[in-house]
């Protein structure tokens, strides 16, 4: 359990980098970025898919961490 504790936490990490860059004209284009976006692409694309921007805002991150983070609280 506390491997994937450890996953989740790291994953999630990355959702908030991810966010953070984002809001940093010109950082989208950097390594860092590009490697969190392909970590972090395929569980918040069909998520952005799903539930479109709200007044601009991408509300795909925040669905995703509460997500798992109920998810580790059914696995405990």
């Amino acid at each position: 359990m506390q491997v994937v504790a450890s996953v989740v936490f790291l994953f999630q990490l990355a959702i908030i980098l991810r966010v953070v860059l984002s809001w940093f004209p010109g950082s989208s284009r950097g390594p860092v970025s590009e490697i969190l976006e392909r970590i972090t692409e395929p569980v918040l694309g069909p998520i952005r898919r799903i539930l479109p921007p709200l007044g601009g805002l991408d509300l795909s991150p925040i669905i995703v961490i509460i997500g798992l983070n109920v998810l580790l609280q059914l696995l405990r």
